[in-house]
């Protein structure tokens, strides 16, 4: 395909800071935030050593049924494991004290998934990762304790 491209990122890390969050003049709203990606690399001395790159993540609400600065508000807190999926940008601004031209890369997401809290074994109350993992915890709960383990329930 001459001339076709793609911009698509998925990114594990943890946030950085607590979201920023900004409501426009127009009800839409946007959450900020800093993630950070680690990499393990080899150093000189064949030493393994943790190598962070850090990012800065905007979330908006789009559209009328948008809610994903929202959930970022909401249950996003520094420390926490997410995966951001979205596309890469770059914001060009001019410097106001050395009138010299600036950029930096950063990424506009398009989901999030909550993955976890910084503290081992911490559960966060937060939405559900899917309908399906949903389902799954209902009918967990709901078993009747006298199926054996050995037993296969087929949902049909």
């Amino acid at each position: 395909m001459a001339g076709a491209s793609l911009n698509q990122v998925t990114l594990i890390g943890r946030l950085t800071r607590d979201p920023e969050c900004r409501t426009f003049a127009n009800g839409g709203k946007v959450a900020n935030f800093g993630l950070a990606i680690n990499e393990r690399q080899k150093s000189a001395s064949g030493e393994w050593v943790d190598a962070a790159l850090f990012l800065d993540v905007s979330a908006f609400n789009r559209g009328d049924k948008g809610t994903l600065a929202n959930i970022v508000e909401q249950y996003c807190r520094k420390g926490g494991l997410i995966c951001v999926v979205g596309k890469l940008t770059e914001d060009k601004w001019e410097d106001k004290t050395t009138g010299q031209k600036r950029s930096k890369i950063k990424i506009v997401a398009d989901t999030i998934q909550l993955l976890g809290s910084k503290a081992d074994g911490e559960q966060r109350e937060g939405p559900p990762q899917d309908k399906y993992q949903q389902q799954q915890q209902e009918e967990q709960t709901a078993a009747p304790e006298s199926q054996s383990n050995n037993e296969e329930i087929i949902p049909f």
